[in-house]
Protein backbone atom coordinates (compact mmCIF):
# COMPACT_ATOMS: atom_id res chain seq x y z
CA UNK A 1 0.00 0.00 0.00
CA UNK A 2 0.89 3.79 -0.81
CA UNK A 3 0.75 5.99 2.08
CA UNK A 4 0.62 9.75 1.68
CA UNK A 5 0.78 12.10 5.06
CA UNK A 6 0.24 15.45 4.69
CA UNK A 7 -2.07 18.45 6.09
CA UNK A 8 -5.52 20.06 5.18
CA UNK A 9 -3.58 23.07 3.19
CA UNK A 10 -0.08 24.85 4.11
CA UNK A 11 -0.70 28.85 4.38
CA UNK A 12 -0.77 29.13 8.65
CA UNK A 13 1.50 32.11 10.21
CA UNK A 14 1.31 29.82 13.03
CA UNK A 15 3.42 27.45 11.94
CA UNK A 16 6.57 29.26 11.80
CA UNK A 17 8.70 27.61 14.01
CA UNK A 18 6.74 24.19 14.00
CA UNK A 19 7.16 23.74 9.89
CA UNK A 20 8.22 26.89 8.32
CA UNK A 21 11.74 28.57 9.79
CA UNK A 22 12.07 32.05 10.69
CA UNK A 23 13.15 34.15 8.04
CA UNK A 24 11.47 31.73 5.12
CA UNK A 25 9.06 34.39 3.32
CA UNK A 26 5.07 33.20 2.55
CA UNK A 27 6.31 32.86 -0.99
CA UNK A 28 8.08 29.94 -0.35
CA UNK A 29 5.95 27.80 2.18
CA UNK A 30 4.37 25.72 -0.25
CA UNK A 31 8.31 24.25 -1.39
CA UNK A 32 9.19 24.02 2.34
CA UNK A 33 5.89 22.15 2.85
CA UNK A 34 6.71 19.82 -0.26
CA UNK A 35 10.45 19.13 1.04
CA UNK A 36 8.82 17.23 3.83
CA UNK A 37 5.40 16.33 3.35
CA UNK A 38 4.06 14.04 -0.08
CA UNK A 39 0.89 15.40 -0.16
CA UNK A 40 -1.47 18.18 0.82
CA UNK A 41 -5.31 18.67 0.54
CA UNK A 42 -6.05 22.42 -0.88
CA UNK A 43 -8.53 23.19 1.54
CA UNK A 44 -8.81 27.02 0.38
CA UNK A 45 -10.15 25.80 -3.06
CA UNK A 46 -13.64 25.28 -1.01
CA UNK A 47 -13.96 28.95 -0.18
CA UNK A 48 -12.45 30.16 -3.62
CA UNK A 49 -11.51 28.01 -6.79
CA UNK A 50 -8.28 28.93 -7.61
CA UNK A 51 -7.52 29.78 -11.55
CA UNK A 52 -5.87 27.21 -13.60
CA UNK A 53 -2.87 29.41 -13.70
CA UNK A 54 -2.72 28.96 -9.77
CA UNK A 55 -3.01 25.24 -9.79
CA UNK A 56 -0.69 25.30 -12.52
CA UNK A 57 2.08 27.14 -10.48
CA UNK A 58 1.58 24.94 -7.48
CA UNK A 59 2.59 21.54 -9.75
CA UNK A 60 5.65 23.92 -11.19
CA UNK A 61 6.42 24.74 -7.53
CA UNK A 62 6.51 20.98 -6.00
CA UNK A 63 8.68 17.78 -6.68
CA UNK A 64 8.36 14.96 -9.09
CA UNK A 65 5.32 12.81 -7.76
CA UNK A 66 3.83 15.41 -4.78
CA UNK A 67 0.19 14.95 -4.79
CA UNK A 68 -2.66 17.82 -3.95
CA UNK A 69 -6.00 16.60 -3.41
CA UNK A 70 -8.57 19.46 -3.69
CA UNK A 71 -11.38 20.03 -1.61
CA UNK A 72 -14.79 20.64 -4.22
CA UNK A 73 -16.02 24.55 -4.03
CA UNK A 74 -18.84 25.10 -1.64
CA UNK A 75 -20.68 26.49 -4.17
CA UNK A 76 -21.15 22.84 -5.41
CA UNK A 77 -21.66 21.56 -1.72
CA UNK A 78 -22.87 24.45 0.19
CA UNK A 79 -25.31 26.47 -1.73
CA UNK A 80 -25.80 24.16 -4.59
CA UNK A 81 -26.14 21.43 -1.99
CA UNK A 82 -25.23 19.18 -5.09
CA UNK A 83 -27.95 20.03 -7.38
CA UNK A 84 -27.54 20.66 -10.87
CA UNK A 85 -23.78 20.14 -10.72
CA UNK A 86 -22.65 19.99 -14.41
CA UNK A 87 -21.61 23.21 -14.07
CA UNK A 88 -19.71 23.65 -11.10
CA UNK A 89 -18.01 20.01 -11.48
CA UNK A 90 -16.77 20.83 -14.92
CA UNK A 91 -15.44 24.49 -13.71
CA UNK A 92 -13.85 22.82 -11.08
CA UNK A 93 -12.08 20.28 -13.20
CA UNK A 94 -11.34 22.62 -15.64
CA UNK A 95 -9.09 24.49 -13.23
CA UNK A 96 -7.53 21.57 -11.34
CA UNK A 97 -6.52 20.05 -14.58
CA UNK A 98 -3.67 22.81 -14.06
CA UNK A 99 -1.81 20.05 -11.74
CA UNK A 100 -2.15 17.68 -14.33
CA UNK A 101 0.22 14.70 -13.26
CA UNK A 102 -0.04 15.77 -9.25
CA UNK A 103 -3.84 15.95 -9.03
CA UNK A 104 -5.10 14.01 -6.52
CA UNK A 105 -8.80 12.91 -5.07
CA UNK A 106 -11.35 15.33 -5.20
CA UNK A 107 -12.85 15.72 -1.61
CA UNK A 108 -16.90 16.32 -1.54
CA UNK A 109 -17.32 17.38 2.26
CA UNK A 110 -21.06 17.69 2.53
CA UNK A 111 -22.58 20.07 4.84
CA UNK A 112 -24.08 18.73 8.13
CA UNK A 113 -27.59 19.88 7.36
CA UNK A 114 -27.99 18.04 4.10
CA UNK A 115 -29.45 14.61 4.73
CA UNK A 116 -29.26 12.02 2.46
CA UNK A 117 -30.10 12.02 -1.06
CA UNK A 118 -28.44 9.20 -2.87
CA UNK A 119 -29.95 10.20 -6.24
CA UNK A 120 -28.38 13.45 -5.81
CA UNK A 121 -25.14 12.17 -5.03
CA UNK A 122 -24.91 9.95 -7.30
CA UNK A 123 -25.73 12.53 -10.29
CA UNK A 124 -22.64 14.48 -9.11
CA UNK A 125 -20.60 11.50 -9.03
CA UNK A 126 -21.43 11.15 -12.39
CA UNK A 127 -20.11 14.56 -13.89
CA UNK A 128 -16.96 13.41 -12.41
CA UNK A 129 -14.04 12.00 -15.11
CA UNK A 130 -13.79 8.26 -14.67
CA UNK A 131 -10.28 8.56 -14.08
CA UNK A 132 -10.50 10.70 -11.21
CA UNK A 133 -10.89 9.61 -7.58
CA UNK A 134 -13.51 11.48 -5.56
CA UNK A 135 -14.07 11.14 -1.94
CA UNK A 136 -17.43 12.19 -0.15
CA UNK A 137 -17.36 12.79 3.34
CA UNK A 138 -21.18 13.04 4.38
CA UNK A 139 -22.00 15.06 7.87
CA UNK A 140 -25.81 13.86 8.36
CA UNK A 141 -26.49 11.02 10.12
CA UNK A 142 -28.98 9.93 7.77
CA UNK A 143 -26.81 8.63 5.34
CA UNK A 144 -25.21 5.80 6.68
CA UNK A 145 -27.27 3.21 5.03
CA UNK A 146 -26.68 0.26 2.32
CA UNK A 147 -27.99 1.67 -0.44
CA UNK A 148 -25.44 4.71 0.03
CA UNK A 149 -23.12 2.29 0.73
CA UNK A 150 -23.58 0.74 -2.38
CA UNK A 151 -23.65 4.09 -4.46
CA UNK A 152 -20.22 4.64 -3.15
CA UNK A 153 -19.17 1.22 -4.35
CA UNK A 154 -20.66 1.41 -7.58
CA UNK A 155 -19.18 4.92 -8.34
CA UNK A 156 -15.61 3.96 -7.30
CA UNK A 157 -15.64 7.08 -4.46
CA UNK A 158 -14.28 6.71 -1.27
CA UNK A 159 -16.47 7.11 2.21
CA UNK A 160 -14.64 9.56 3.60
CA UNK A 161 -13.20 8.23 7.18
CA UNK A 162 -13.30 11.28 9.19
CA UNK A 163 -12.25 11.51 13.25
CA UNK A 164 -13.18 14.29 15.97
CA UNK A 165 -11.93 13.91 19.24
CA UNK A 166 -9.97 10.49 18.74
CA UNK A 167 -13.30 8.61 17.60
CA UNK A 168 -14.51 8.07 13.99
CA UNK A 169 -17.39 10.24 13.28
CA UNK A 170 -18.07 7.54 9.84
CA UNK A 171 -18.48 3.87 9.47
CA UNK A 172 -15.41 2.63 7.95
CA UNK A 173 -16.78 1.45 5.37
CA UNK A 174 -14.45 0.59 1.95
CA UNK A 175 -16.01 1.61 -0.98
CA UNK A 176 -12.49 1.39 -3.21
CA UNK A 177 -9.63 0.19 -3.37
CA UNK A 178 -8.34 2.93 -2.69
CA UNK A 179 -8.84 5.25 1.00
CA UNK A 180 -9.23 9.15 2.89
CA UNK A 181 -8.68 9.72 5.81
CA UNK A 182 -9.61 13.17 7.67
CA UNK A 183 -8.49 13.64 11.44
CA UNK A 184 -10.14 17.22 12.20
CA UNK A 185 -9.58 17.66 15.60
CA UNK A 186 -7.67 15.66 18.85
CA UNK A 187 -8.40 15.34 22.69
CA UNK A 188 -5.53 17.23 23.66
CA UNK A 189 -6.50 20.25 22.80
CA UNK A 190 -6.43 20.30 19.14
CA UNK A 191 -3.54 17.51 19.11
CA UNK A 192 -3.54 13.71 18.52
CA UNK A 193 -2.13 11.38 21.18
CA UNK A 194 0.17 8.68 20.28
CA UNK A 195 -2.45 6.19 21.35
CA UNK A 196 -5.05 7.57 18.55
CA UNK A 197 -2.39 7.95 16.03
CA UNK A 198 -1.72 4.03 16.57
CA UNK A 199 -5.24 3.22 16.44
CA UNK A 200 -5.85 5.45 13.25
CA UNK A 201 -2.31 3.78 11.87
CA UNK A 202 -3.74 0.02 12.61
CA UNK A 203 -7.28 1.04 10.72
CA UNK A 204 -5.37 2.46 7.69
CA UNK A 205 -2.63 -1.22 7.24
CA UNK A 206 -5.88 -3.06 7.89
CA UNK A 207 -7.84 -1.60 5.24
CA UNK A 208 -6.37 -3.06 2.67
CA UNK A 209 -6.62 -0.43 0.07
CA UNK A 210 -3.24 0.39 -2.52
CA UNK A 211 -3.11 3.77 -1.72
CA UNK A 212 -4.25 5.84 1.24
CA UNK A 213 -4.49 9.33 1.76
CA UNK A 214 -4.13 10.89 5.21
CA UNK A 215 -5.03 14.57 6.41
CA UNK A 216 -4.81 16.41 9.44
CA UNK A 217 -6.86 19.15 9.29
CA UNK A 218 -6.05 20.26 13.30
CA UNK A 219 -3.73 22.68 12.10
CA UNK A 220 -3.97 25.37 14.97
CA UNK A 221 -0.89 25.88 16.69
CA UNK A 222 1.02 23.67 14.41
CA UNK A 223 -0.52 20.82 15.77
CA UNK A 224 -1.55 18.75 12.40
CA UNK A 225 2.52 18.80 11.56
CA UNK A 226 3.45 17.44 14.56
CA UNK A 227 0.92 15.06 13.86
CA UNK A 228 1.21 14.37 10.30
CA UNK A 229 4.97 13.51 10.85
CA UNK A 230 4.45 11.17 13.94
CA UNK A 231 1.94 9.59 11.59
CA UNK A 232 4.04 9.30 8.94
CA UNK A 233 7.00 7.49 11.22
CA UNK A 234 4.31 4.76 12.11
CA UNK A 235 4.21 1.49 10.25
Amino acid sequence: MTRLVGTSGWQYKDWRGVLYPEGVPMRLWLETYAAEFATVESNNAFYRLPSLESFAAWRDRTPPGFVMAVKASRFLTHIRRLEEPEEPVARLMGAAAGLKEKLGPILLQLPPTLKADPARLDRCLGCFPPEVRVAVEPRHDSWWTEEVRQLLVARGAALCWADRLGRPVTPLWRTADWGYVRLHQGRSGWSYGEGALRTWAARVAEAGWQDAYVYFNNDPGGAAVRNARRFARLG
